[in-house]
């Protein structure tokens, strides 16, 4: 089963000023393990580093510093066209990670072929239809023949999960895979995700901006604020414990059916005074700071 060692991460950005270009740290020594049937949650806000961090481990982008130890069950380590095969990423927005000129056959025949995972036609043909009966596309022989625009939001979302898994991947980088789609259909997703971790020994990496997922479908939870790690523990722990001011005013902010009605100052118990204001640069975080955290999802 492979396994994946993130060893103090670390990427930097150079941000054009005038003439100049001055240093902007995206992520900050960020080290975390994914183990095969377990999730690990990346939570924060928009502009935390999340998307970078998932760039990163699938090579789309190289690291400034630190390393990412991918590796096989007897120990050797994924190097080259093996680590694209072995790490594989379902993007946030289902429709644009489509091409919408081509079926959807196509989308999980192409992997297929350029992995060498099958050969001939019907071959790969036969491997398209069981892909997208694994993900719950039937009648597949029908979903193969469509085209994007001519599926669901949740639908799209499967065909990416499917051609992710087609070459044979087995740690799987999820970035904001549900919150593009309808609140009727997030479950559908997750679930299936869930199933077909423990059916294919995945690892999963998560990353949201919603508490309630990332508490109910992951092990554990890192709080990424600014490219570091402010928090981490085991999902629960950090959602209904959380230590760092941060973490509680993100639980804070998650919308709670309970805080209807009820007074938001009663509830704001985080302690503003210990976060610096040269840490809030964010005038989301810095209005929460002043005001009181408000009873929206962060988005």
């Amino acid at each position: 089963m492979t396994t994946v060692s993130v060893t103090d991460l670390t990427k930097d950005y150079g941000l054009r000023q005038g003439l100049r270009r001055r240093p902007f740290r995206a992520v900050d020594r960020v080290s975390f393990d994914l183990l095969p049937r377990r999730t690990v949650a990346l939570v924060g806000e928009s502009g935390s580093g999340k998307s970078t961090i998932a760039k990163l481990l699938t090579r789309l982008e190289e690291p400034s510093s630190g390393s990412v130890d991918v590796r096989l069950p007897d120990g050797t380590p994924v190097v080259g066209s093996v680590y694209r095969r072995q790490v594989q990423m379902v993007f946030q927005d289902p429709f644009a990670s489509l091409n919408p000129f081509h079926s959807v056959g196509h989308h999980i025949a192409r992997p297929l072929l350029l992995h060498q995972r099958t050969r001939g036609t019907e071959q790969t043909h036969r491997r398209v239809l069981e892909m997208l009966e694994r993900v719950n596309l039937t009648p597949a022989d029908v979903v193969a023949a469509r085209r994007p625009h001519e599926l669901s939001g949740g639908q799209r979302q499967r065909v990416a999960i499917a051609r992710a898994l087609a070459p044979g991947a087995k740690v799987l980088i999820a970035d904001e895979p549900v919150s593009m789609l309808d609140v009727s259909i997030r479950l559908g997703v997750l679930n299936l995700l869930a199933r077909l971790q423990r059916e294919e020994d995945l690892a999963v990496l998560y990353i949201t901006h919603d508490l309630a997922t990332a508490r109910h479908f992951s092990d554990e939870i890192l709080v990424l604020y600014r490219g570091r790690v402010v928090e981490r523990g085991p999902a629960d722990a950090v959602i209904l414990d959380p230590h760092h001011d941060y973490t509680k005013l993100l639980a804070q902010a998650a919308p709670d059916p309970e805080r209807v009605g009820k007074v938001v100052a009663t509830e704001t118990v985080v302690d503003r005074s210990a976060i610096d204001d040269s840490v809030c640069y964010d005038h989301h975080l810095r209005a929460w700071v002043e005001h009181g955290a408000p009873t929206a999802a962060v988005g």
